[in-house]
Formats: structure tokens, sequence, C-alpha cells
């Protein structure tokens, strides 16, 4: 991750900046109406500002003259001038209020374009980019970056360039109206203001930057503790978790505390340079009014421009310090667009399975160079048959459904569905024809129905129980006072381990996929209800393609065929008599198993045997 900031801080801040807006551009377009109505307001807010300090100069310099006459007509003038001024004020306030509402829909839909195409973009990346990452440091990233999305469109456009122009109109009109003296000081305050601001801002974003990574650090960390809660219970973890929590929460402290002393000096340089010049403004228009060369009427102007001005320039020192902070927000949103997906479909055409046959032909495959997985592997699947694939553990049994997925590319060899090369096909249409009971169910905090619907949307009722009864799970469905409607809580935790996987079995018989694929689907079970399951499947596979990778032999002696791996390669292959008569590797599995399975038998009545034997006297 620090890897990414690093190359995205070696890329001017400009053509971040240009290139987020070409990005946003086509969002923006969509409601280009409202887009121009709130131009038009801003423009109409700006010139109702400027001209406010004029009204109320003609209004003192006519009461100022007229201080001796009162007659009517001299009440009635200044009313006007007054009710010109107030109205004047009125537009201006409600001429931005309404740029606000007009543009605040376009913002709006920004971020929701943009979130939409962040979220699809996640699922797009492959299995590999999600497991090197903690799900709440990233989605701390994309509610940071949406949000400065709606600042930079917000403030970048509607503040900052409005503001600049109007600081170049006070100046001119100073310049214009007034001796020199005016224009000057407007124009070095400002320079040096915005000079300051930047140097400052620059200096302080890297401490930003350290405050949003400790947020994230600190938010993921409580994320995995609390998802992980049955753990830390296990083992007595709850003083660990803390410390640990409060280690990230204090180096969160100290990045905050330079954030906020850093703040702390950008203001005070900032105010320095208003007070400076908003005091020698007054010092000079108060003496060209000693002189004469100016009326009380000019005094108030120039002061009105000077509270005017600074008020928007003050404004535009947090904006730009703000601007600062979206950008490192934005970046890490757009960085996340940037990861290029490892596992991309390479064409749209969609795969056709008439019968189910599965090749892996010259298939080799690691997660990381240093550890080859899946060595030269020719394994062939035959259409309406079921293949059992068996062996140690790491042998690479599991890794064969996940080239199977196509969540990895081989990176030799290839895998075949009916003679075509998955690689050559989309991965929507891949993975809709395979259906997947995995090893580790996890499901939605949602109900028991909508879990199963999740396989198969437009499933009938009829369809539903027809799954339910085919995975056993009558038993809990009519346990639950809810019944299909109970919640089954984050990620399942309201069940036990072995009522998940019948509902995975359920959902996958829901789908009825073309081709089966079952994962260690009856290892959290007890041996009967395995049974009667694996009875089940095998009713459910007959006459599909299935292919079964278990641990425990017991549940595939009726497979059509049983492959045994040994270190990523084929080394048996047969039926289970024939692999028995054979007297190699699975053999030797077999005999392991059944004696560990004697073993157990022999402890539990030698245990219920001393149980029952009478105390002696």
């Amino acid at each position: 991750m620090r890897s990414f900031h690093q190359s995205s801080e070696d890329i001017p801040e400009t053509l971040h900046i240009r290139r987020w807006i070409q990005s946003l551009w086509p969002f923006l377009l969509e409601y280009r109406g409202r887009v121009v109505l709130a131009v038009g307001c801003l423009l109409i807010a700006k010139l109702a500002s400027v001209g406010m300090p004029f009204l109320l100069k003609y209004q003192v310099d006519h009461l100022d003259a007229q201080a001796d006459i009162v007659t009517d007509w001299w009440v009635a003038f200044p009313l006007l001038l007054l009710l010109a001024y107030g109205a004047v004020r009125f537009i201006s306030v409600f001429a931005g209020e309404l740029r606000d509402v007009l543009f605040g829909r376009v913002t709006e839909r920004v971020m929701r374009r943009m979130s939409l195409r962040l979220f699809d973009h996640l699922h797009s990346l492959s299995l590999a980019f999600h497991l090197d990452r903690q799900t709440g440091a990233l989605q701390r990233d994309i509610e940071r970056g949406t949000s400065g999305i709606s600042f930079l469109l917000r403030f970048l456009v509607f503040n900052i360039v409005p503001t600049m122009l109007e600081l170049l109109l006070v100046i001119v009109l100073l310049l214009v109206n007034y001796p020199p003296i005016f224009a000057i000081i407007t124009s070095v305050a400002v320079v040096l203001y915005v000079v300051y601001s930047i140097k400052l801002t620059e200096w302080r974003t890297r401490y930003v930057r350290e405050a949003n990574l400790m947020d994230s650090t600190t938010h993921a960390r409580a994320l995995d503790s609390l998802l992980n809660y049955e753990t830390v219970k296990y083992f007595t973890a709850e003083r660990r978790e803390s410390e640990q929590y409060d280690d990230s929460l204090a180096q969160w402290e100290k990045a905050r505390r330079s954030n906020r002393l850093s703040l702390f000096a950008l203001n005070s340089g900032q105010a320095l340079i208003i007070s400076v010049a908003m005091g020698l403004m007054l010092m000079a228009s108060a003496h060209y009014v000693l002189v004469g060369k100016m009326t009380l009427g000019d005094f108030t102007l120039v002061n009105a421009f000077m509270f005017q001005l600074f008020l928007p320039l003050n404004f535009l020192g947090f904006i730009y310090r703000e601007i600062k902070a979206s950008v490192a927000n934005i970046e890490r949103m757009f960085e996340l667009l940037d990861q290029p997906n490892q596992v991309p479909d390479l064409s749209d055409k969609v795969l056709h399975v008439p019968h189910g046959k599965v090749e892996f032909e010259n298939v080799e495959f690691a997660y990381t160079q240093e550890r080859p997985i899946i060595k030269s592997l020719n394994l062939v699947l035959d259409a309406g048959k079921t293949l059992a694939i068996v062996g140690g553990s790491g042998a690479g049994k599991s890794t064969l459904t996940r080239l199977l997925f196509r969540f990895y590319d081989p990176q030799q060899g290839k895998v075949m569905i009916d003679g075509q090369n998955i690689r050559e096909v989309s991965q929507q249409s891949l993975r809709s024809a395979l259906g997947i009971v995995p090893q580790d169910t996890v499901l939605f905090n949602d109900t028991l129905k909508n879990n199963l619907l999740y396989a198969r949307p437009d499933a009938t009722d009829q369809e539903i129980d027809d799954a339910v009864r085919m995975a056993s799970l009558e038993t809990l469905v009519k346990d639950c006072p809810q019944g299909l409607a109970t919640q089954v809580g984050e990620r399942g935790l309201k069940l036990s381990g072995g009522e998940k996987q019948r509902i995975a079995i359920a959902r996958m018989l829901l789908k009825k996929p073309a081709i089966m694929v079952f994962d260690e689907a009856t290892s959290s079970l007890d041996s009967e209800t395995e049974q009667s399951i694996m009875v089940e499947i095998q009713k459910v596979a007959k006459g599909y393609t299935a292919l079964i990778i278990a641990h425990r032999l017991s549940t595939v002696v009726n497979a059509d065929e049983i492959a045994v791996l040994e270190s990523g390669q084929l080394i048996e292959r047969g039926t289970h008599e024939a692999l028995l008569a054979k007297k190699g590797r699975y053999f030797a599995l077999w005999q392991a198993q059944q004696q560990s399975a004697s073993d157990q038998i022999v402890a539990t009545d030698a245990s219920t045997d001393t149980d029952e034997k009478p105390e002696l006297p």
C-alpha cells in the first residue's frame, strides 16, 4: 500500500486534478442545464456582492451632505438607497443558496456514479487483490474518496475561481477610483496570503496523509477484531486486542496532533497578514479623508471592500487546505480505480456447456514463484461423471477449484470446458455454468430465504422447498420460530458450521448448474448427516458433471473415479476398488483413516465402560 502512495506523489498534483476533472466531466454533463443555471446564480451573487459597498458609499455621502437639512425629499431618497442595499444583499445570499441547491443534485449524482464505478471495479478485480487487502481500510478509502469528490466539485468550481475573479475586480475598482496605495496594499496582501497558504499547506499535507493512513489502519484493526469476535473469546485475547487497538489509536493521536499544530501555524500566519493589511488600509483611508481627498462614503466603501474581500480570502485559505486534504483522499480512490485486473476478460464470448466435460491440460500454477502448487497436471473430468479428488493437505485440491472458476490463471497450460478454453470466454458465463459448495461457507447478514435466493433470485417457493429437503435443512427451518425468515447474523454466525454448509448445498442445488463442485462440502457435518447428504448429492449429481474434493475418503467411495493428488501432481486414478487393489498412495490414506476411525471407536467404548463401572465400596 505504501508503494502506491510513493508512486502517486511522484506525479504533479495539477496532473492529478486535471485527470480527475476529465474523469468526472461526463457525469457533470448529465445535468448540464443545472450547471449553467448554477453558474448564472454565481455571477448574480458576485455582482451583487461587489455592488453593495457602492450603495453603502452613496448612502453615507448623502447623509453627510444633508446632515442639517430635513425635508420629505431628503427622507425619501436615502430610504430608497437603504431598501436597495437590503435588496442587493438579499439577492446575493439568495442567489448563492439557489446555486447550492441546483448544483447539489449534480454533486450527488457524480458521487453516486463514482461510487458505483469503484464498486463494480473492485468486484472485477482478481481474488489475489482482495486477499492482500484489509476490508476496513478499503472501505474508509472509498468513503473519504467520495466525500473528497463532493468537496472538490463544489468548492473548486464555485468558490476558488469566483473568489479570484472577485479579488481581481475589486483591485481594478480600487485602482480606477482611488489612489494607487489601496490597490497596492490589497495586491501585496493577496499575494502574500496565497503564497503563505500554499507553502504551509504543502508542508502540512504529509500530516494529513499520515492521519488518514492511521485512521484507515485503526478502523481496519477494529473491524478485523470484531469480525473475529469468537476467535478473540476462544483465546481470551480481549486485553491483547485492546492493547493493539490502543497502539493504533496512539499513532493516530500523534498524527492528529501534528496535523493540528501545523494548522495552528497556518491559521496564525494568515490572520497576521489579514490584520496588517486591514490596518494599513484603515490608516491610508483615514489619512485621505482628513486631507479632503476622500469622503466618509469612500472611507466606508474601502473598509467594506476590505471586510468583504478578506472574508472570502480567509475562506479561500480553508478551501485550499480542504482541497489538499481531498486530493490526498481522492488519490487513494483513483489508485484503486487504476488497479489492474490480473484476470481480465479476454473476450465477451459466452461459454456453452452442452455436455460438461472438464479438462486440465498440462497445468502449472503457483501463488508465488518460490512455492509451486500445481505441476504439469493433466486431468479429465468426463461429462456426466463424478470425479473425486483426494490427497493430503497442500496437495493442491482446492486450488483446482479456483483455477476452474478462473479466480486465477495458470502460468502454463489451460483449463477446458467442452473444448472451450475458459480464458477465451467471459467470466460471467463461466461462473453461471458452475456451482460450488465451498469449504468455508460465509453467509450474508440476511434471512435464510434470501441467502438461498442469492443463487437464483427468480426461484419459486416450491424450488426452495425442494432444495431445503434435499440438503436436509427441514429440521433447522422447523426449529426456527420464523422459519425461512430467520436472520442468520453477520457471516452466518448464528448458525453452526454444519448448518451453514447445508445452506450452501441447498443454495448450489437451487442454482442447478451444469457443473457441480463440492469443496470439502461435508467437512463440518456429523457422520449420519454426512452420509444422508452424500446420498442426496449422488442423486442430484447423477447425469451431471460433478467434482468432489474430499478429505474423508469414506464420502467418495461411490464416485465414478477418484484422482489422488500429491504435491500438485496426479499420482493415481481409478475407482475405489481399483485403487485399493493397487495398494498405492490411496490405499495408504484409506488404511490410515480406517485406523483413526477404529481408534476413536475403541476410545469411546473404553470411556463408556469406565463410566458404567460401579464404584467400589
